[in-house]
């Protein structure tokens, strides 16, 4: 699901999974072929690419394409978002091909939706908690315990699922910091459902307008997991005060789910190559302060 990027600030706000998105998600050059955008009845003659799109990402009149790399992923998603209704949220719904196929040759496409990200954190809390509402009876798809990319060995690493048998978190301070965090896990009784993993960067917002939320990144987990990944990427990448923490809690779960989140989030960052020092720090420093604000 996606926004035209021109909407977005100068200066590319993203999600943290955006600026890791790289290592699983190597750039696509070149325009969707014309027998796509026939396939989608759309004007190849408008067919114009969107900045902000990692390259990815294209526009033709109301319909946005992108590649997918996963078409059974692509096809699901489109298949939950078609005309399921979520309350108080603008959705991009998917679009189907003439033939009824929600992927063509790799590319998928959806309607166009306005909007740009913005430091409004409760109302894209809100929103996230109203997407989840509406998705709570989904069952769960079998893609999503056979998926091997980075971000899934990181939430199954976060959960204790699986151990860094590689070494991929490396062994200096961020290896720590992660084990210690770590140390801490304790069970928790939130149940599992379909939930946006990233939605910090893709709720957008337009004026008065109910947000919209984009490129749903699907996992498995408590909808309140889903939530803590937003608290922690809008610290560590969006400015948000730390305190929003205990502004947030929501259960005898919360400090549980936040601290899965924070281990996913430092797994990805540590184990990506190009991970910047930059966003590195960010990532710590918001780990390395999440037990005072989570009692």
């Amino acid at each position: 699901m996606t926004a035209h990027p021109d909407e977005r600030p100068a200066s590319g706000a993203t999600s943290v999974g955006d600026h890791l998105l790289d290592a699983v998600l190597p750039a696509v050059s070149g325009r969707p072929p014309e027998h796509v955008l026939t396939a989608f009845s759309t004007n190849p003659a408008e067919l114009e690419p969107l900045p902000g799109g990692r390259g990815r990402t294209w526009r033709a009149g109301n319909a946005v394409f992108r590649p997918v790399e996963d078409p059974a992923e692509a096809s699901w998603l489109a298949s939950v978002f078609e005309q399921r209704p979520v309350p108080g949220v603008r959705i991009a719904r998917p679009v189907r091909s003439t033939d009824g196929r929600w992927v063509v040759s790799g590319w998928t496409a959806h309607r166009f939706v306005s909007g740009a990200p913005a430091p409004r954190f409760e109302e894209a809390r809100r929103a996230g908690q109203a997407l989840h509402e509406a998705v709570a009876d989904v069952p769960e798809p079998r893609f999503l315990k056979q998926r091997t990319d980075l971000h899934s060995w990181a939430d199954r690493l976060a959960w204790g699922e699986v151990l860094d048998t590689e070494g991929r978190l490396g062994h200096g301070h961020g290896a720590t910091t992660y084990r210690e965090l770590a140390a801490l896990r304790r069970p928790v009784d939130a149940p599992n459902q379909l939930v946006h993993g990233d939605l910090h960067g893709h709720v957008l917002f337009a004026g008065n307008a109910m947000p919209a939320v984009i490129d749903v990144a699907p996992y498995w987990r408590p909808a309140g997991w889903a939530i803590g990944v937003l608290a922690i990427d809008a610290i560590a990448a969006g400015g948000a005060p730390i305190e929003l923490l205990a502004d947030w809690s929501d259960g005898p779960d919360w400090p549980q789910l936040v601290r899965r989140a924070a281990l996913f989030r430092l797994a990805i960052s540590l184990a990506h190559p190009r991970t910047s020092p930059t966003d590195l720090i960010a990532i710590l420093s918001t780990a390395e302060r999440l037990d005072q604000f989570l009692r």
